[in-house]
């Protein structure tokens, strides 16, 4: 995802990530990575549950990317780590 941004940019897609890690956590693992985009706290793992990104326990996560257009609609949904260029075919 980090290395994807200027692709994302330029079709004026804004990224986020979730996961149930605490604000202090995702600012030191931004850092770390040099993630250029914000991670986004759920600690309470509701939205991951709404995204159906939750393992069967209940507690860890899978990874799943989303992306939602300015109406609200899921345009593409997929688990794992899919390029940019599969995601933004979306778009059409």
């Amino acid at each position: 995802m980090r290395d994807e941004q200027p692709k994302y940019r330029k079709k004026a897609v804004k990224t986020f990530g979730v996961n149930p890690a605490g604000v202090e956590a995702h600012e030191k693992y931004t850092a770390k990575f040099s993630f250029n985009f914000p991670l986004l706290s759920d600690a309470d793992r509701t939205v991951s549950a709404a995204y159906r990104a939750l393992k069967a326990d209940g507690q860890g996560l899978e990874r799943t990317v989303y992306l939602i257009g300015t109406d609200g609609r899921v345009r593409f949904a997929k688990r794992g780590m899919p390029g940019a260029d599969e995601i933004l075919a979306a778009l059409g």
